[in-house]
């Protein structure tokens, strides 16, 4: 096994306590109840207290410790290079309102803050999408025009402040990068001072839509609202279908100490090499380099361990860092590229989600904020980007069909390798002493797919490998201790309990005097 680099643990997290919030006792009310508690349903949340709703939040585990917890934190409207294909898919128009409303997302942060007097580390930031391939030049110069003529203040430049040679870059003016939990922690503050109400460990496990939606949560409370907001990532609660059209990825995160006159002042990004992401954070008296990459399905990487080192060898190599802390972030995008905000049924008005952000949830979750605020506050006067983001727009599924054939593909692939490796003896049908303490393996025993972890002291966690979600089988991710679904990305602990859905229930756990027999 390798030897994994620095410490585990996300940098915001730790830097960031977000006071705790109790749990759901009592069978209640709201106007309005929103799903999750990261970036997209406390800024809904707050939004919608605002403007005078009652609102519920209803987080499974603690406030923004999910995707908004392990973010790079970037707020930009430049994401790789999303306007050239905007506009030959989607149009010109389209591009442009992708455009309006994300630089109107950057611009409420900064309004917000002040509001609120806090203190999120938001500094003003180039952001940049670079190549070192001089092949990858002509697509450069192209998304910049795009970008450009969407209306941001966007050049296609070959020099930047990185350590390294470019061959081109899209360079972006008037961008920011801030620290979401210290934002977060403002707004859910303020969010219970206008009398909301935000529950942690309140597991959402049913929505009915009766005269008035009603959910139920694991413990067996429940919560009637007029209005419901999915904010959970993957939009549990799916009768639309989105989840076919939605892929999950997950990103590795290093970072390490950076003298302040290293700063490469700017927010960097490339495709090349599995994805490289670059920014850096205040760090006592000099700065904190983040560094992303590395990404892969959920559920399908057996060398999570030799990623993180060749992603903590790149940016030793690169900017002389040494990685003090790892973590790791987990999104997911829709087919036809533009996130999915707005109804969640075709046949109610009454539900909405907010989805799809492809790691760019920042801007995005607040820009779900408002657009959701709005949908349900004023439903017959909508933002002017409403169409551009509404899950039932005209021609997404058409637009997006390759991309979502090659998605179910890849989970029936899934469904039914899996099963067969466990069965024939491929790589994942090993004995239970072929498993070394903090090692997993899905296991046949007594017929059943069983995946088996061995702790450090040596004891046993035999669970179902079969995923809650949709029945595909789980594998184990050795670098985070997870067990991780490669169909939709719902991810377990060791002991089987939900770390992130759409699972709504736990893996069933076994005997393990049945593994010995």
């Amino acid at each position: 096994m390798n030897r994994l680099p620095g410490t585990s643990g996300s940098h915001w997290m730790r830097t960031a306590a977000i006071p705790a919030h109790p749990p759901l006792t009592e069978d209640t009310d709201a106007d309005v109840a929103v799903i999750g508690a990261g970036i997209a349903g406390l800024s809904t949340a707050w939004e919608l207290s605002r403007a005078g709703r009652r609102v519920i939040v209803l987080e499974a585990g603690r406030v923004a410790a999910g995707v908004t917890g392990h973010t790079t934190g970037k707020l930009t409207a430049l994401h790789t290079t999303v306007y050239d294909g905007l506009r030959s898919s989607h149009g010109p128009d389209a591009a442009r309102l992708y455009a309006e409303s994300q630089m109107d997302a950057l611009r409420h942060v900064a309004e917000v803050a002040t509001e609120l007097g806090v203190d999120c580390e938001l500094e003003p930031r180039p952001a940049l999408t670079y190549c070192e391939d001089p092949e990858g030049v002509d697509a450069l110069r192209a998304e910049a025009e795009a970008a450009k003529s969407a209306g941001l203040d966007a050049s296609f430049v070959t020099e930047t402040d990185l350590p390294y040679p470019v061959a081109g870059a899209v360079r972006v003016e008037g961008q920011a990068q801030f620290h979401p939990l210290k934002y977060l922690r403002a707004l859910a503050a303020d969010l219970v001072a206008r009398g909301g109400r935000i529950h942690e460990h309140a597991r959402v496990t049913s929505l009915d839509r009766e005269e008035r939606c009603r959910l139920t949560t694991s413990s067996g409370v429940t919560v009637t609202a007029e209005s419901v907001v999915v904010a959970t990532h993957h939009p549990v609660f799916d009768r639309g279908m989105l989840a076919a059209r939605l892929t999950q990825h997950r990103d590795l995160v290093v970072a390490g100490p950076l003298p302040s006159g290293q700063d490469p002042q700017g927010m960097y990004i490339t495709t090349e090499d599995g994805k490289r992401s670059v920014r850096t954070a205040p760090y006592g008296d000099g700065r904190l380099l983040i560094v992303t990459g590395e990404v892969f399905a959920p559920g399908t990487e057996g060398d999570t361990e030799g990623r993180y080192t060749r992603l903590a060898e790149w940016t030793r190599e690169r900017f002389g860092v040494t990685v003090t802390h790892r973590w790791a972030a987990q999104d997911n995008a829709a087919t036809d590229t533009v996130p999915l905000i707005g109804p969640l049924h075709h046949d109610d008005h009454r539900v909405f989600v907010a989805s799809g952000f492809a790691g760019w949830g920042m801007a995005g979750g607040v820009l779900a904020g408002r657009l959701l605020s709005g949908l349900i506050t004023a439903p017959d006067a909508p933002a002017a980007w409403a169409d551009l983001y509404d899950p039932r727009r005209p021609g997404s599924v058409l637009r997006s069909a390759p991309a979502v054939a090659k998605a179910q593909w890849d989970v029936g692939k899934h469904f039914v390798k899996d099963r067969l490796d466990t069965v024939v003896g491929g790589d994942v049908a090993r004995t239970v002493d072929d498993i070394e303490p903090g090692e997993g393996a899905v296991l046949r025993v007594d017929g059943k797919p069983c995946a088996v972890h061995r702790d450090e002291a040596g004891n046993l966690h035999p669970l179902s490998a079969v995923c809650t979600h949709l029945g595909c089988l789980v594998s184990f991710n050795p670098a985070e201790r997870t067990w991780e679904c490669p169909c939709h990305g719902s991810r377990y602990d060791t002991d089987g309990e939900v770390l992130q859905g759409p699972a709504l229930q736990p893996l069933e756990r076994y005997d393990p005097e049945d593994l010995t027999r």
